[in-house]
């Protein structure tokens, strides 16, 4: 990789980072473009990201990508967000322009285009359980409900965020949404034993941090698991192993990533190699 005077940087901004596969992808994407510009990581504490988002000016920074746990925070350091992650009250792409910071939110499109071209599942019409209350969280919620789910069940540690979500989503769009707390076990053991899917959009199952916090019994043989992290995780294990249908989170970052790479530089971007580039990089690491 050459860097010149007029190189472009981008990165992404989360606590922890260097788990992340996206330098890899939109290098691979650079490279592949011939554009100057490099991607890099960029570890940012919860208690400094406002400093660190404002500097993004002061460095010329084109543009970086958000990840946990700062999706929601972000939103109050930048001047423009655009109307869906408005809806989602998260963002996970900034791009800067002539000294201002605009806000975008790929999650959801990303997710969408993954369950259905990955997973060849179409939520439309049936029950949907999410995982997680976070910016990841949210924007799946807002995609499902947009797709047409029939009822939608968010789960979270702290009930309250769950509530503050499924408000958000009731208020643009007419879905049964229903929250409900994590450990209130056999409220949703029997929620997920009625639904069609599950999500995992917490960050349980990221390295150090994976284990099964559901009853096993509760995944059901018609229930398709979707889990947000790009590696196996011990839930995705655990549905294997019943013979259940089951999808990680690494179509879903290529596809958000992509549709990143299109915000910040213009250009169509090259979803293969940015495809290989993280499956290379997710090998590589194991």
């Amino acid at each position: 990789m050459k860097v010149f005077g007029n190189t472009q940087i981008f990165g992404v901004m989360g606590w922890p980072v260097e788990h992340s596969l996206s330098p890899v992808m939109h290098n691979a994407a650079f490279e592949a473009l011939g554009i100057h510009a490099v991607y890099v990581p960029f570890p940012v504490k919860p208690e400094d990201l406002g400093k660190a988002t404002m500097s993004l000016r002061a460095l010329n920074v084109s543009g970086v990508n958000v990840t946990v746990p700062h999706k929601g925070a972000v939103t109050e350091f930048l001047d423009e967000i655009d109307t869906t992650a408005k809806r989602i009250g998260a963002v996970n792409t900034i791009v800067q322009k002539n000294r201002k910071l605009y806000g975008y939110n790929t999650d959801g499109p990303g997710f969408m285009l993954s369950l259905r071209k990955d997973g060849h599942f179409d939520p439309a019409g049936k029950k949907a359980v999410v995982l997680g209350s976070g910016g990841a969280a949210g924007a799946v919620a807002m995609a499902l409900a947009e797709a047409g789910v029939r009822r939608l069940v968010i789960a979270n540690r702290d009930k309250n965020r769950a509530e503050v979500l499924a408000k958000r989503v009731i208020k643009h769009y007419e879905r049964e949404t229903l929250p409900v707390a994590l450990d209130e076990s056999r409220a949703l053991y029997w929620l997920i034993r009625e639904s069609d899917i599950l999500v995992n959009a917490t960050s349980v199952g990221l390295a150090g941090n994976d284990r099964l916090t559901l009853n096993p019994n509760c995944l059901h043989n018609k229930l398709f698991v979707f889990d947000l992290v790009y590696r196996e995780t011990a839930l995705l294990k655990s549905a294997k192993r019943r013979g259940l249908k089951t999808l990680d989170g690494l179509g879903m970052l290529v596809s958000q990533g992509a549709r990143s790479f299109e915000i910040f530089t213009g250009k169509r971007a090259p979803f293969r190699v940015m495809r290989t580039a993280a499956e290379q990089a997710l090998k590589f690491a194991k």
